[in-house]
């Protein structure tokens, strides 16, 4: 019973220690609240976006003083999080906004949805570079390959272990193979 008694009064003092922390709080969201909403709305722009930046900074009061001293320059301390929270705000907008007009130039910038023919071609032509660079000598079919997937000579040199110099010329060479047997391929189909 003594320690039923106990646990209790634990209890009640705890229930009163949140009860005037809560009065406490009202009471610094009472007298703040205008000021932080209102270096909100100025910063972002957006009443309701100020809005929610404000509440986020009461709540980030009422859990630091929850878990830290209090804070002893409560409006310094509140301004700071409000400017901070903009700030951030700010900048997540522009970078939301410059993923977004990045998104639109992809949109604009790809081809219209092709017709079942133009995607049948295309996907004939495929079939025909492909069997075509199958039937080419390997060292020139990589050649092909390597250049118009964007490497440089440089790289291709180094690729194939080749001489830089040498890449032009076999290149040629490798490009006319291709088009000798890509027009009779295609003549014959």
């Amino acid at each position: 019973m003594i320690g039923s008694m106990k646990h209790l009064k634990t209890e009640l003092d705890e229930n009163a220690r949140l009860g005037s922390a809560s009065v406490g709080f009202e009471a610094l969201f009472q007298e703040h609240w205008t000021s932080v909403y209102r270096i909100l709305r100025r910063l972002v722009g957006d009443p309701a976006e100020a809005e929610d930046l404000a509440l986020e900074a009461f709540l980030r009061l009422y859990r630091h003083n929850q878990t830290k001293p209090q804070v002893q320059n409560t409006a310094g301390w509140l301004y700071q999080v409000a400017t901070r929270l903009g700030l951030n705000s700010i900048r997540d907008w522009k970078r939301r906004e410059q993923y977004e007009l990045q998104a639109g130039r992809w949109a604009l910038e790809e081809p219209d949805q092709l017709s079942p023919a133009e995607l049948l071609a295309k996907e004939e032509e495929r079939r025909l570079v492909r069997m075509v660079l199958s039937s080419m000598n390997e060292r020139r079919a990589q050649l092909l390959i390597l250049r118009y997937s964007g490497l440089s000579y440089k790289e291709i040199a180094s690729t194939l272990d080749l001489a830089p110099a040498s890449i032009g010329p076999l290149l040629v060479r490798a490009e006319r193979e291709f088009k000798k047997l890509y027009r009779s391929l295609a003549q014959e189909e």
